[in-house]
């Protein structure tokens, strides 16, 4: 079991940081088909995007300016939004997660088609205050479903904020660190944690994230967002086929 699990945090910590997601639309539909139920693998996911996440940010912090600014913005709100993740959780049907889950995709993949792969940035038009709401909703609904909001976060970047997709995808990964731990302190608050599964994970994701970043500089924009629409399509048919 810990060598799968290993694996599993290879290749989420890869498209975390190719993808500039949690990691959590990969890592739970796999904890599901090896037997985990929703909940658990929402616990594992949460606290695996902890240990990618703030990596990740790390390596993206030293090839991009002012990162951290909007991030920060986002990620204020991604706190609280996490934070209040933990009461709806335990109310919440596996199956209706599970819905909820497959709705975010479609949502995904919808806007994204439609957005640019590459525009120019205006962050002195962007309102802290906005970014900051935009957080607090993605990161309540995020995190009740166990992603780290990068999947309803960056169609919202790309398409209505007019970010560049890489610098999204890595704005995504900033806002990772905040809905996550904020979300990994309310699920063990609650008792709902899994530690031991959670980090062995952990430790896997961090070095595939270094890989993913790196192969991320590589790759052309419109490359990038047919990789992105993949993904995404790939992931929904997996979660359609385990709820079906």
């Amino acid at each position: 079991m810990e060598l799968e699990l290993i694996a599993f945090g290879l290749i989420t910590g890869f498209t975390s940081g190719f993808f500039g997601i949690g990691g959590g639309s990969i890592l739970i539909p796999m904890l599901l088909l090896i037997g985990f139920v929703m909940k658990e693998a929402v616990a594992i996911s949460i606290m695996q995007m902890v240990f990618s996440s703030i990596y990740g940010s790390f390596l993206n912090s030293k090839k991009i300016k002012g990162l951290t600014r909007d991030g920060f913005s986002l990620g204020v709100g991604a706190v609280f939004g996490g934070l209040a993740s933990g009461y709806f959780l335990p109310n919440i049907p596996n199956i209706y997660l599970q819905y909820i889950f497959i709705a975010t995709l479609i949502y995904t993949i919808y806007t994204l088609f439609r957005a640019p792969a590459s525009q120019e940035i205006e962050q002195d038009e962007k309102s802290i205050f906005l970014l900051s709401f935009i957080g607090f909703f993605v990161g309540i609904f995020a995190m009740s479903i166990g992603i780290g909001g990068s999947l309803m976060l960056l169609p919202i970047l790309v398409r209505f904020l007019k970010y560049d997709l890489k610098i999204a995808t890595a704005l995504g990964l900033f806002f990772v660190i905040f809905s996550s731990i904020g979300g990994f302190i309310s699920t063990s608050l609650y008792g709902n944690m899994l530690y031991y599964e959670g980090a062995i994970i952990g430790i896997g994701s961090v070095i595939g994230v270094y890989f993913g970043i790196k192969v991320k500089e590589k790759t052309k924009a419109t490359s990038y967002k047919k990789f992105v629409l993949i993904l995404n399509i790939f992931v929904l048919t997996i979660m359609i086929y385990k709820t079906i």
